[in-house]
């Protein structure tokens, strides 16, 4: 925690930027603290002790695929059902429910591309105290004792994590309320099965009612909470873990920290309005996905629960200063770090999946398997992008197009905001600003470009709108407590909402996106879903009422989850538009576990200043983390106006972020690229050209984070696992394995130091091509055109280096290979090439190409032979960093011809080129230097 004056100077600035230009900074009194959520505070007044669960060892059953186990709770005489599997792949699933409860309690669908597939478990041992059974590999086992209950997950004598070992399990079981009259159907049960309902008669006396259970109050609004009480907690312990990560979003370090003294972790879908840093605060998604590291192990927790969630985070090193940990290296003491997590959620049930690791790619590949893989963007979607609030007509349209070509900047998407609809009425057009939409977007394809139009969830209620009539005549509007259909207030004034939890409401959606049903949309018009936490202007905390209701579960049960169905909904409604053949791009503000899955994720409304372009790099690494690899930042800043610094710095940072999208406030003054003055826009350009350059290194990456799970942007200890410099380290970032980014985020920076890491590693500037030895920290000076990437020795990177407008007029351009050496290692890359925005990839119409450089021969060789597909594009060039000058250099084509290369040296950089190879890029060949 910061001192008293370190607190208070941030506070002083805070209200004079009030005081002096209005509003500033999110209105926390918006948003509930811990002590304003009345579970999340009940929850935490349990401390950690000796737990009143026990497990009643003589229900236990044993199958092939889980193990079965009551708990009983000694204070209250409740029972939970245990239930646990151990999955393929090295993971542990634990599920705990009530054994009876008075109605059934929500269960997460639709998130789990599948039923996990178990292996059997084996009793190992059995006695009074508690179980041992083996988790198979590794000589792994779960410990479960029984007074009090805890599971202790086991490998060899070490202990991967405890659960329950601080006695915060808490389980509020479902009960009748008794100040209201009897529900006869409770009533029924009761004499159908007396022991239990008599149990819980005992332990209702005892239990006292405490504000907040049966309704509660925030700020005007109040939530009924018809079902009462229904809250879960569950503590986890991981020995030797100082490290976590993951829980996004929120706009907080990599590194996550504890929560002692202040507030958890939210995880709840909120629109907050000028977000604030370096807080826990819930922003606009959740994936309750959390990674612990040391240099040993990676594991991963996830708790597959959609209600409001808070997690509290401990560690019995948080705090301890240098001297403090040298003291206990000193004095010998034996303590081990430990970081303790504790999960609360307002309602559902305890499902929770421990991934085992061992290395963070396992945990990767483990969690793709539960919730699947990221979306294979088209290859456009990773090019730049657009966007502000709003571009006004269709004129403005097609000067802005104009101007990227005037000024030789190259974009693949134009973006619309919500004031091209027809009084906010989505799926429509302004009819006198967009009178003529075809013609605009056919204006854009002709240049081989793209447009994205915004369709948020919230629908004008309005009679004469066809959308509205149509799911209000199905039904398929969330409803209000009372029944009727729930109403709120966003942009188009009142508005339904959508139950985009009803699958025959998400087919509905998706059937709008047809060409015949989507007035004006082509074939080149994408989708942005905005406001979809959902946001309700005059609803509790800007959302919805929790006691709304979706068919048979309140709105409570389902929030973190909407989100995800409205992406759901709209990616499947542009595949169904083109046959199945085309894939979507999909922006979505709102997200869940799962997301991943249907497109792209951007981080909100961010603002025009300098700590904001620090935080996009861990919120994107966190995103990435947990298997969201398509995340960008508005660059700019949403909100207020970029200094052209600023502007450019942040050009040079998203340009190696993988969602690469400038866009802006209504209010703000337009920033094109070219409105700052001839050198900005100079440099704008030279950025964006080195992203379209490296779009085949970038399309590569998706295409194996699609196939694995594995992140795009990835944090340095996902490939330096055991180099503690790099656990806690977010101002620089790996893009796949072999580029290192650190871009300039401090106004007036003259130089920054990077840390390039491994032992024995090399590294090569890529803009100079000067080598710099691994583990160190290196000295960058910058100047204005300066962002330090560097790729790693040993790998092969494919570029094509002639940019045109639009990445799809580059499709069979001429490739340029960046071979980067280093003598102790096969250089090794890949070459992925397919039509760049079909399916037909699922369909082996691919080119996949392993490129390897070892004993002063490279060679290209067919990565997947089964696949068929042809390209016209060619190599055109190689570059070799850290050669040496060959003689000769021989070039063998698969039908058995050499050909003897042109090649330039470059002494003083030891720089080899070879120019003009021309082998097909989809060929076989070696190029040997003699």
């Amino acid at each position: 925690m910061a001192t008293f004056t370190e607190r208070m100077a941030p506070a002083l600035v805070l209200w004079l930027a009030v005081c002096l230009s209005g509003t500033w900074a999110v209105d926390r009194g918006n948003f509930k603290t811990c002590d304003q959520s009345a579970f999340c505070k009940r929850q935490r007044a349990l401390k950690p002790g000796q737990s009143p669960y026990r497990a009643l060892l003589e229900t236990m059953e044993l199958t092939n695929t889980r193990l079965t186990l009551q708990l009983i709770n000694d204070n209250n005489k409740v029972r939970l059902l245990l239930e646990l599997y151990r999955l393929q792949g090295n993971m542990t699933r634990v599920k705990i429910n009530e054994l009876k409860p008075l109605k059934p309690r929500y269960e997460v669908p639709d998130v789990l591309i599948q039923e996990p597939p178990t292996e059997p478990l084996s009793l190992l041992s059995q006695d009074e105290n508690g179980v041992v059974l083996s988790l198979g590999a590794e000589s792994q086992r779960v410990i479960v004792s029984a007074r009090p209950f805890r599971l202790d997950i086991m490998e060899g004598r070490e202990v991967l994590m405890s659960v329950n070992s601080r006695g915060l399990l808490a389980f509020e079981h479902l009960r009748m309320r008794k100040d209201t009259q009897a529900d006869p159907e409770a009533e029924k049960k009761e004499e159908a099965d007396p022991a239990p309902q008599a149990e819980e008669a005992a332990n209702e006396e005892e239990e006292k009612v405490e504000d907040g259970m049966w309704e509660e109050t925030f700020k005007s609004h109040s939530d009924s909470k018809p079902n009462g009480p229904s809250a879960i907690s569950l503590d986890f312990s991981l020995p030797g873990v100082e490290h976590v990560y993951g829980i996004p979003e929120h706009a907080d370090t990599l590194k996550l920290k504890t929560t002692d003294g202040g507030d958890p972790y939210r995880l709840y879908n909120l629109d907050v309005f000028q977000y604030e840093l370096y807080n826990p605060m819930a922003l606009y998604g959740a994936v309750p996905v959390m990674l612990a590291h040391n240099a040993q192990r990676t594991t991963g927790i996830f708790w597959l629960n959609a209600a409001e969630t808070w997690v509290d985070i401990s560690s019995n090193t948080a705090g301890k200063t240098v001297f403090g940990k040298m003291l206990d290296y000193v004095q010998g003491s034996s303590e081990t770090p430990q970081t303790d997590v504790r999960w609360i959620s307002e309602s559902g049930i305890i499902d929770v999946f421990v991934m085992l690791g061992p290395t963070p790619q396992d945990v990767f590949s483990q969690y793709a398997s539960l919730t699947g893989t990221q979306a294979f963007p088209p290859l456009a979607g990773l090019a730049y992008h657009q966007c502000r609030w709003n571009y006004n007509d269709q004129e403005d349209v097609q000067a802005v197009d104009a101007g990227f070509d005037q000024h030789d900047i190259p974009y693949d998407f134009i973006w619309l905001d919500i004031e091209h609809t027809d009084g906010k009425r989505y799926f429509t057009w302004d009819p006198h600003k967009f009178a003529t939409p075809k013609d605009m977007l056919q204006g854009i394809m002709d240049k081989r470009r793209k447009m994205v139009a915004i369709v948020d969830p919230h629908i004008k209620v309005d009679s004469n709108y066809k959308i509205h009539n149509e799911i209000r005549s199905r039904g398929f509007y969330i409803k209000n407590k009372d029944g009727g259909d729930y109403e709120g207030w966003c942009w188009p004034g009142n508005a339904g909402y959508p139950d985009f939890a009803n699958p025959e409401m998400r087919a509905w959606w998706a059937s709008m996106f047809a060409y015949d049903q989507y007035e004006g949309s082509m074939e080149n018009l994408y989708t942005w879903n905005d406001m979809n936490e959902p946001s309700v202007f005059n609803g509790p905390e800007v959302t919805m009422h929790k006691d709304a209701v979706h068919g048979a579960w309140e709105h409570r049960e389902v929030h973190n989850l909407y989100g995800f169905y409205v992406q759901m909904a709209t990616a499947e409604g542009l595949i169904q538009r083109s046959g199945g053949v085309e894939r979507p791009f999909v922006l979505t503000r709102a997200f869940f576990a799962g997301s991943q899955r249907y497109g792209a994720v951007w981080t909100g409304d961010n603002a025009a200043e300098w700590d904001h372009l620090k935080i996009s790099i861990p919120m994107c690494l966190s995103l990435g983390l947990v298997g969201i690899s398509l995340c960008g930042a508005d660059v700019g800043g949403f909100f207020k106006s970029p200094s052209s610094e600023l502007l450019v710095r942040w050009y040079q940072t998203g340009a190696y972020q993988p969602f690469f999208r400038a866009h802006a406030h209504l209010d703000t003054p337009r920033r094109e690229p070219w409105l700052f003055g001839p050198e900005n826009t100079a440099l704008i350009r030279e950025v964006v050209r080195q992203r379209y350059a490296l779009l085949p290194y970038w399309y590569q990456l998706f295409y194996h984070a699609h196939r694995t799970g594995h992140p795009v942007m990835r944090p340095l200890w996902v490939e330096y696992p055991q180099d503690p410099a790099t656990f806690a380290m977010d101002d620089q970032f790996l893009i796949g394995r072999d580029l290192l980014v650190h871009p300039v985020t401090e106004e007036g920076s003259r130089g920054i130091t990077a840390y390039l890491p491994g032992k024995g590693e090399v590294w090569f500037d890529v803009h100079t091509f000067q080598k710099h030895n691994g583990a160190q920290n290196l000295y960058v000076p910058v100047t204005m055109s300066s962002i330090p990437v560097f790729q790693r020795g040993g790998s092969i990177i494919p570029r094509k280096v002639r940019v045109r407008r639009s990445s799809t007029c580059m499709e069979h351009d001429p490739y340029t290979l960046y071979v980067a050496l280093n003598p102790q290692r096969t250089a090794e890359g890949e070459l992925y090439i397919d039509d760049g925005h079909t399916f037909n990839f699922d369909k082996k119409e691919f080119i996949h190409r392993r490129l390897s450089f070892a004993k002063n021969t490279l060679s290209s060789i067919n990565l997947a032979p089964d696949a068929q597909f042809s390209t016209p594009s060619w190599i055109e060039r190689i570059l070799i960093l850290g050669a040496s000058k060959p003689s000769k250099v021989t070039l063998k084509t698969a039908d058995g011809q050499e050909s003897q290369l042109e090649f330039e040296f470059d002494a003083s950089m030891s720089v080899l080129t070879l120019r003009k190879p021309g082998m097909n890029a989809g060929a076989d060949w070696t190029v040997v230097l003699q």
